[in-house]
């Protein structure tokens, strides 16, 4: 069976097709003929870990849609044809493997390509703005690379919600494609200097809600954009800066609460705990065609090198997909 695999190779990430046996399944997965799967910048940067030893060729792929071909003893609530889209690992490939407890119903709405960039990215867009982020009607978020797939995504979420939302991104063209997403202010930069555009826009009581994509870079930016009692959601580094300043006497005075979105540490159980409470809010409004992921390009099966390589380059909005036939 055709799979990527990727490795390390002189502190280079290298993605080749490869043939692999097919893993038999548990009693509680699924195998999924896969149609569709979205690339994720985090499973391509060295020493994230996120396949275990680098220098060792590994299953590659974190997220996707298909259609359930075989299911487990102790499967229930899906059957075989049915269209689910879920985090499987593995997923550039003709088939995966998919606990049933990762895996959720393909909104009718949604064509394969969006389907596949729903479950890890919005997923970790919910943790930042809702289950965390404790995002309310009214109040003010502020992205930081706001058009980046999590960044797209929690842009939407938070319009849904009733918040008002700022976005910074370092493309004037890139925010441009966002129009019609909502956004109350674009901010083009890709530096630390956005605050006194924040402050004016609230009306100097700052935001609710920091979201940062993007890194160390902007941490101490974010943090002196934060009104009275704000959250700031640490989502990602893609600046490569993993250390910022922090102001603890505003950190104090502010009340203000610092948190990490990510599932590295998590095991299997905690990274699935808020499916049923994202089927619930977010998954009705993809149904219904709310929600719609922003697909940026889809490449052919054959081409995930050249997939992986337009992503890092930077140019994309939203999400690249990887089509599988």
């Amino acid at each position: 069976m055709q799979a990527y695999a990727i490795q390390t190779l002189n502190d280079q990430v290298v993605v080749s097709l490869v043939e692999r046996v097919e893993a038999a399944l548990s009693p509680t997965q699924m195998r999924i003929q896969m149609h569709a799967a979205s690339l994720n910048r985090g499973e391509f940067i060295v020493g994230h870990g996120l396949h275990g030893k680098s220098d060792v060729p590994q299953p590659v792929g974190l997220e996707g849609a298909g259609t359930v071909i075989e299911i487990g003893s102790q499967v229930t609530g899906f059957a075989i044809g049915d269209r689910v889209m879920g985090r499987c690992p593995g997923a550039f490939a003709l088939l995966a493997v998919m606990e049933q407890r990762e895996a959720m119903p393909v909104p009718k709405c949604l064509s394969w390509h969006e389907a596949a960039a729903v479950p890890l990215t919005y997923l970790t867009a919910y943790d930042a703005v809702y289950e965390q982020g404790q995002l309310k009607a009214g109040e003010w978020v502020l992205i930081n690379g706001v058009t980046s797939g999590v960044g797209v995504a929690a842009l939407q979420m938070a319009k849904a919600l009733g918040a008002q939302v700022i976005g910074t991104s370092g493309s004037v063209d890139k925010l441009a494609k966002l129009q019609g997403q909502g956004l109350t202010l674009a901010i083009p930069t890709r530096q630390a200097d956005f605050h006194a555009a924040v402050m004016q826009a609230t009306q100097h009581q700052g935001v609710h809600l920091v979201v940062n994509t993007v890194g160390g870079s902007v941490f101490a930016e974010d943090l002196r954009c934060l009104g009275f009692e704000g959250r700031l959601a640490m989502v990602g580094y893609v600046d490569g800066e993993l250390s910022s300043p922090i102001d603890l006497q505003a950190l104090h005075a502010k009340r203000l609460r610092l948190f990490g979105v990510s599932n590295k540490l998590r095991n299997a159980a905690q990274k699935a705990a808020a499916i049923p409470a994202f089927m619930q809010a977010i998954w009705p409004a993809l149904d219904r065609g709310q929600l719609r992921p922003f697909i940026d390009q889809v490449f052919p099966f054959d081409q995930l090198a050249q997939a992986k390589d337009s992503m890092q380059g930077n140019h994309h909005v939203g999400k690249v997909v990887l089509s599988i036939p």
